[in-house]
């Protein structure tokens, strides 16, 4: 009996396709959040600890703060700040740092936030904030000079204000986090107004 025989009369059983990873990811986007502690150099030579919270959904950051002496307490602290208790989300997308310790996981146990850990020495597991960490560097900081904690806390609140409201997204339609209206031509001429102390710029129109 040929191939093609059998193949003809063999029950076919089709297995219900199941979901991309890329399909998981856009389901549960609105649920998950990543945290990430990056260091900055001052001119002195004194490291500064930079604790960061991304929202996935719209590439947002809702919560940074800025220590020389970082504990497991001071970053669960941060955790509670970040996310209120009715804006906690389901998961939480962070590294294996011992800079967390016991306080970092009782905290988002208590917020009822499952924590997801990557593996050891792998950052491309948590890759959209240490994109952002990347974009902090690379479009403020390794262009200014930090000469203290209060310097730099101020230098990355004033690029995220940028990031948030003009700074454009492939992953969003080449729209901003928080959003921005499209002006027509009827309103004026376009004009550059500096942003991060001139190291970036946003575009928009003005009656003459």
């Amino acid at each position: 009996m040929s191939q093609a025989t059998v193949a003809k009369y063999m029950a076919r059983y089709r297995k219900p396709p199941s979901q991309t990873w890329r399909t998981i990811l856009e389901n549960h986007v609105k649920q998950l959040v990543s945290v990430d502690v990056f260091l900055v150099s001052t001119v002195s030579f004194r490291i500064l600890y930079v604790f960061i919270v991304l929202a996935h959904e719209r590439r947002r950051v809702v919560h940074f703060n800025v220590t020389e002496h970082p504990t497991a307490d001071w970053t669960a602290a941060q955790l509670m700040q970040a996310l209120p208790w009715d804006t906690a989300p389901r998961y939480l997308l962070r590294d294996r740092d011992r800079i967390y310790g016991d306080a970092f996981p009782k905290q988002a146990a208590s917020m009822e936030i499952g924590e997801v850990l990557t593996a050891p020495r792998s950052p491309w597991q948590s890759p959209y904030v240490e994109r952002l960490i990347g974009s902090i560097r690379r479009e403020c900081l390794d262009h200014v000079i930090v000469p203290d904690e209060f310097s730099l806390r101020r230098q990355i609140a004033g690029y995220l204000d940028y990031y948030h409201g003009w700074r454009s997204h492939l992953s969003l339609e080449k729209d901003t986090p928080d959003g921005r209206a499209v002006e027509p031509p009827e309103l004026g001429r376009i004009v550059a107004v500096p942003q991060v102390g001139g190291l970036h710029h946003r575009y928009e129109r003005r009656a003459a």
